[in-house]
């Protein structure tokens, strides 16, 4: 699995690299929230702009992120709109979706942006080429709340992502039992040793996928997210705890 080097960050080697989210509704709550989140060990910074009160307009979504840009300086900066049946605040139409992608991709205000997979095909590769042309990476992601798909199911959808070029694939799956954390964990080292030549990046929500946030380095997950004011997935913890996991991991795999 080959490594990519953002900035002074390399992501799919060693401690998997924190992300911590931005869930703020409005300017207000996003500084307030950037103020803890800046005291926290982390490596990169994703907002989750789906939860801002002003995210159809998209001026002022403009104008926010040329805000954070000036104060995220440390860390990589993460642009992500997670949609509702994804596990997101707020549903807007493909085209809108689109729309927003292309205007925040063309500020070059962000290191990263967040794509879903299964926006239409077409759409998903006019994102990547345009990311591309301005130096913006891409996580292409896929989120299911309900259900762990079957293995196979989970290293389809990340080999997609990197066919359509994703320059880091991302998978979410819902545990029902124990054994869908295992079935995730194994998808992931099958896909890692067999078809990944990027980082990928996967995890198992909730309570009971908890060991996929902390054991990425052991099967492949390049990195995790860590809760900072606010969690913005079930079974996100603490970013001081995990961060103490994640070296503790890393000392002892060698």
């Amino acid at each position: 699995m080959n490594t990519i080097s953002i900035k002074n960050k390399v992501i799919g080697e060693g401690t998997p690299k924190i992300i911590i989210p931005l869930m703020g509704k409005t300017e207000e709550q996003l500084f307030q929230e950037f103020n803890v989140v800046k005291t926290l060990a982390h490596d990169i910074i994703e907002w989750r702009v789906d939860v801002y009160e002003h995210v159809e307009d998209l001026e002022a979504v403009k104008q926010m992120l040329l805000e954070l840009r000036r104060l995220v300086t440390d860390s990589l900066f993460l642009f992500t709109f997670r949609s509702h049946k994804e596990g997101g605040n707020k549903e807007i139409s493909d085209r809108n979706y689109v729309e927003l992608l292309q205007t925040v991709i063309r500020t070059k205000n962000i290191d990263l942006i967040d794509i879903k997979l299964f926006t239409n095909n077409s759409a998903v590769k006019e994102l990547v080429a345009l990311a591309e042309e301005n130096g913006i990476f891409v996580v292409m992601s896929n989120h299911d709340f309900h259900k762990t798909p079957k293995k196979e199911e989970i290293i389809y959808r990340l080999r997609k992502m990197q066919e359509l070029g994703a320059h880091i694939p991302k998978i979410a799956v819902m545990p029902n039992s124990v054994q869908d954390v295992i079935t995730l964990l194994d998808a992931t080292n099958t896909m890692k040793t067999k078809y990944a030549n990027r980082p990928i990046i996967t995890m198992s929500m909730a309570e009971t996928g908890l060991i996929s946030r902390l054991a990425g380095e052991v099967f492949g997950s390049a990195c995790t997210f860590g809760a900072g004011k606010e969690a913005s997935a079930p079974g996100q913890i603490p970013v001081s705890e995990l961060r103490n996991v994640l070296e503790i991991i890393n000392k002892n795999i060698r």
